[in-house]
């Protein structure tokens, strides 16, 4: 499968990057991650991207790793689109109180507007 995995420095992205790494290597999955801004973490995409290649390298992956700029939502759903890939992974939220899930924006959007199929990971 050819994976696109959407990070933008939230927590959960960082565990879903753990998580789809982990997967790609057991299922061999073609992994590319994209690296946007997100205004709402205190990552810088530059760490990010820095991170995303040490796991790939850690895993024996290819170092596919794309910083996209532009609004977070539409450059990767464009990019899964454009491309071909058969799934966006993303971190998929928080749960509230009441234990519903709380979506982060670029979330939201992606699974608003993709017609690929979207993995959310918690």
């Amino acid at each position: 499968m050819n994976v696109l995995l959407g990070i933008g420095g939230a927590d959960d992205s960082l565990d879903a990057l753990e998580e789809t790494v982990t997967r790609a290597v057991d299922a061999g999955d073609d992994l590319t991650v994209a690296v946007v801004e997100n205004p709402e973490s205190d990552r810088v995409p530059e760490e990010l991207v820095d991170a995303a290649k040490a796991a790939l390298e850690d895993a024996g992956l290819p170092r596919d790793v794309r910083r996209l700029s532009g609004h977070p939502g539409s450059a990767i759903v464009e990019l899964a689109e454009s491309e071909g890939f058969d799934q966006i992974v993303l971190g998929g939220g928080q749960r509230s109180p009441m234990g519903k899930i709380r979506l982060g924006h670029i979330s939201e959007f992606v699974l608003l507007n993709s017609r690929v199929s979207v993995k959310l990971v918690r």
